[in-house]
């Protein structure tokens, strides 16, 4: 199947206390970051009202910017287990909001996402926020990071969803790598 030229990528970064969404429109070999932010649920002490505020708030993105895809980020597993299941729920979640709107959907690991975008599966979210500037020529000045690693995750999913199946990922030089990825470089 043919892609598209032009789409629309919503990006998401799930939170109990903080979700972060991010909007990307691709047209061709360019994109552009047309809102990044975050949903807060800190006036919600019941988790399931933060879950409830996830999904009504996220329906509400879908429903302004129209998104095509959707790519998640998917939960790491850390030394907290109640955290980590608290995560998998706002994820889960926002999966069901973009589910119910016929989003195709992507989930990639955090190292994937800063793998993408920054080359360095260890990066900082500074690196990674430092990168997504540089690469979308975008200000980030008063932006929260949960914001920047919901755009990270939209444009992991681009970067992604440009290999075509069969190719392969290992480069000659960076001469090789630039030829097959001019819009990387600014």
């Amino acid at each position: 199947m043919p892609k598209k030229e032009k789409y629309r990528i919503l990006g998401v970064d799930p939170g109990s206390n903080v979700l972060g969404y991010a909007i990307l429109d691709v047209n061709g070999q360019q994109t552009k970051a047309v809102v990044f932010d975050v949903i807060s649920m800190a006036r919600f002490s019941d988790h399931h009202e933060k879950l409830r505020h996830i999904f009504e708030e996220l329906v509400k993105v879908i429903a302004k910017y129209k998104p095509d895809q959707m790519a998640v980020e998917a939960p790491f597993y850390g030394k907290n287990v109640q955290s980590m299941l608290k995560l998998g729920r706002a994820q889960g979640v926002a999966i069901a909001a973009g589910i119910t709107r016929d989003l195709t959907i992507a989930e990639y690991s955090p190292k994937k996402i800063k793998q993408s975008v920054t080359g360095n599966g260890n990066a900082s979210k500074e690196q990674v926020a430092a990168m997504l500037k540089h690469t979308l020529a975008i200000s980030l000045e008063d932006s929260k990071l949960d914001a920047t690693d919901a755009l990270a995750t939209a444009l992991c999913h681009y970067y992604q969803s440009k290999k075509l199946p069969g190719a392969g990922n290992s480069y000659s030089g960076w001469d090789a790598f630039l030829k097959d990825n001019p819009d990387r470089v600014r």
